[in-house]
């Protein structure tokens, strides 16, 4: 039996969520003809939210506790998909796609200082994301020209920082010891408090409920609401749990490479010599920034070096420093 806090369940987590959140552009995209970006997110977070509270009990954070749960709400939930979801309405899906998947790098640069060791931007994890950004500008890209809109390509780079504050943020609230449910409730909670005052001034038309007869954005709504929200967001944040930010938001490249092969497999499309070594390089570099040498890879052999460090005691029970192999023979040559 896997244990419940298994790094493979960590990754298989990380990677279906991943996959549903890279259809979310397309339905996202779909549901701005007929509604505002705000009155999307609003449905999406109350039906969410309603769900969560439906599936996890509640809970009391703890006193100095309930700022990380409202820091979580406001970057992850209030900021990201407002800032997303507007974009879309000013710039390119192609530009949102590719710049969000810049994400992994602004989580690694927010992390530096809290885990204070310059080494979580390894070799690895840069190569990693190079070769993973180009097969996205391909994939993304393909024939098409790119188009810069500065405006919207500006609140999509701010939305990858608001997301690297919230991965960060849900690894902090997971070391309070509330179930994984009950966490992602609570933040949602505060997500809609959030958003709420964004609806008042947003052209939100409610008497118009001919919208909503439509079967095709009702699906869209419930299905961002449900599957995209609820339960992605609980599976996020348990990748988060288990793998850590960093690691958990490399997935984050392989989005477009899992839509590009779905879209070749169920629905026929055709995928050129450029699609394949876009989903090629995507996922060469995903493999390569989840290398053991990666921050939860880094930190366990730091502290095995601290931990062997501290044993190291000389013979008159003052501790001994280690000495590099190389040190070590110059210095019986002199003694000799």
């Amino acid at each position: 039996m896997i244990p419940s806090n298994s790094p493979l369940l960590g990754h298989a987590a990380a990677l279906f969520t991943t996959a549903v959140w890279g259809i979310t552009y397309v339905s996202t995209k779909y549901l701005t003809g007929s509604f505002d970006p705000v009155e999307i997110l609003l449905f999406r977070l109350t039906l969410a939210t309603v769900l969560l509270h439906l599936a996890a009990p509640g809970i009391k954070p703890r006193p100095g506790e309930e700022k990380y749960f409202a820091l979580a709400g406001l970057s992850g939930i209030c900021l990201y998909f407002v800032l997303e979801n507007t974009a879309l309405t000013v710039t390119t899906a192609t530009n949102v796609g590719i710049i969000v998947s810049s994400a992994p790098l602004f989580t690694a640069l927010l992390a530096l200082p809290v885990y204070r060791d310059r080494r979580v931007l390894s070799p690895g994890f840069i190569t990693g994301f190079l070769l993973s950004m180009s097969g996205i500008i391909m994939l993304s890209a393909g024939g098409s020209d790119m188009e810069i809109h500065p405006a919207g390509d500006l609140m999509v780079v701010a939305a990858c920082l608001a997301w690297a504050v919230y991965s960060l943020t849900v690894k902090k609230i997971a070391s309070f010891g509330y179930s994984n449910l009950a966490a992602t409730r609570r933040i949602f909670l505060w997500g809609l408090l959030f958003v709420a005052p964004w609806a008042f001034p947003a052209d939100i038309c409610l008497s118009d409920f001919s919208r909503y007869a439509n079967p095709q954005a009702l699906g869209n709504l419930f299905f961002l609401g449900t599957i995209a929200s609820a339960l992605c967001f609980a599976t996020w944040n348990y990748a988060v749990r288990v793998l850590g930010p960093v690691k958990t938001c490399v997935y984050i490249y392989g989005g477009p490479a899992i839509t590009v092969i779905v879209a070749w497999l169920f629905l026929a499309e055709q995928l050129n010599a450029i699609g394949i070594t876009g989903c090629l390089l995507t996922i060469a570099g995903l493999l390569l920034s989840s290398l053991p040498e990666g921050h939860s890879g880094l930190k366990a052999r730091i502290a095995a070096q601290k931990s062997a460090g501290k044993q190291t005691i000389a013979s008159d029970g003052a501790p001994q420093a280690r000495v590099p192999p190389s040190q070590n023979s110059s210095r019986q040559s002199k003694q000799e």
